[in-house]
């Protein structure tokens, strides 16, 4: 299936045929095609071992992949601002060698400490306020534990002789939610002060505003479909340590950051883009794939042993 009739399937099956809704350049975050085609690759490659159900719902899956920006609207004021910060992190704020602690409370604290040493220092102690430096990685810890919960349900339910179709729904939403912001933390962007156009000393000639739309909504819908991900995802793996395999793959998406404003100097995202600019691309999307494949599978093998 390509991409333009996914985009279109999804279409016919949600609103009778009315077409997919972007939400546009202000609020880019790989768009509605970059986060469809993570999930579906992801759902594309649920194993065998994993429940029928899951790998029968790649349709849902895929869908609910651009669900966070569907909450980004002016028109619901509380929610949008609720969670905007759900879709970053600005790890350069935090410094080399911060430690995340799985407790979101624990996080604020810590910013707390590090907004005194700020003012301290006669520096702005907001730039470190949390809705600030971004809340990326607690939601998607927080989801990933949601779909292992769900899947234990699932377990007890079939234990108990009880029809587990009563936490299937749940388990599909919180997967591909889920899967929203592993597409977003593999996208460099997402993951520094660097978010759209290059703030600070510009010695490079990087971009202004509006890098940000061109590479992941553009460049992505113009130029890359759903079988150009599938070869590049490939079995699940369970992580050893979801949390700090998670925040590694955060590490590693920032490490490309300076890599996003070079491609694009060099025409490697404007119109066809060059070779470098769509397997850039290709990659960043893959690995929010297999991330989130593995961060599926792991959650349904630890299901099994974790209270």
């Amino acid at each position: 299936m390509t991409k333009r009739l996914l985009l279109a399937g999804l279409g016919v099956l949600l609103f009778g045929g009315g077409a997919l809704r972007s939400s546009g350049p202000a609020d880019a975050v790989w768009e509605e095609e970059g986060h469809l085609i993570v999930n579906r690759a992801a759902a594309e490659h649920v194993p065998a071992d994993m429940p029928a159900f899951f790998g029968a719902a790649s349709d849902r899956l895929t869908w609910l992949g651009p669900e966070p920006d569907r909450w980004r609207e002016d028109s619901e004021p509380a929610l949008k601002a609720s969670q905007e910060p759900d879709h970053f992190v600005k790890l350069e704020l935090l410094g080399e060698g911060f430690e995340f602690s799985p407790d979101r409370y624990a996080f604020y604290r810590a910013l707390e400490g590090l907004r005194a040493d700020r003012a301290a220092a006669g520096e702005d102690p907001d730039a470190l306020l949390p809705e600030r430096v971004g809340l990326q990685v607690y939601i998607t810890i927080e989801l990933y534990d949601r779909v292992v919960v769900a899947f234990r349900q699932y377990r007890d339910l079939i234990a108990a002789g009880e029809p587990p179709e009563l936490v299937e729904g749940n388990i599909i939403l919180y997967a591909g939610w889920l899967g929203h912001y592993v597409a977003d933390g593999a996208q460099p962007q997402h993951t520094s002060v660097q978010y759209d156009g290059w703030l600070g000393p510009n010695p490079n000639g990087y971009s202004g505003p509006g890098l940000h739309y061109r590479f992941e909504g553009q460049f992505v819908a113009d130029n890359i479909t759903v079988e150009d991900i599938a070869p590049l995802v490939g079995p699940p793996n369970r992580l050893d340590d979801p949390v700090n395999d998670y925040l590694d793959f955060l590490r590693s998406s920032h490490e490309l950051v300076e890599d996003v404003f070079r491609i694009d100097r060099d025409g490697g995202f404007t119109g066809a883009g060059t070779l470098e600019g769509l397997e850039f691309a290709k990659a960043r999307l893959a690995a929010g794939a297999q991330m989130l494949l593995d961060l599926w599978y792991t959650a349904w093998l630890e299901s099994a042993t974790s209270e």
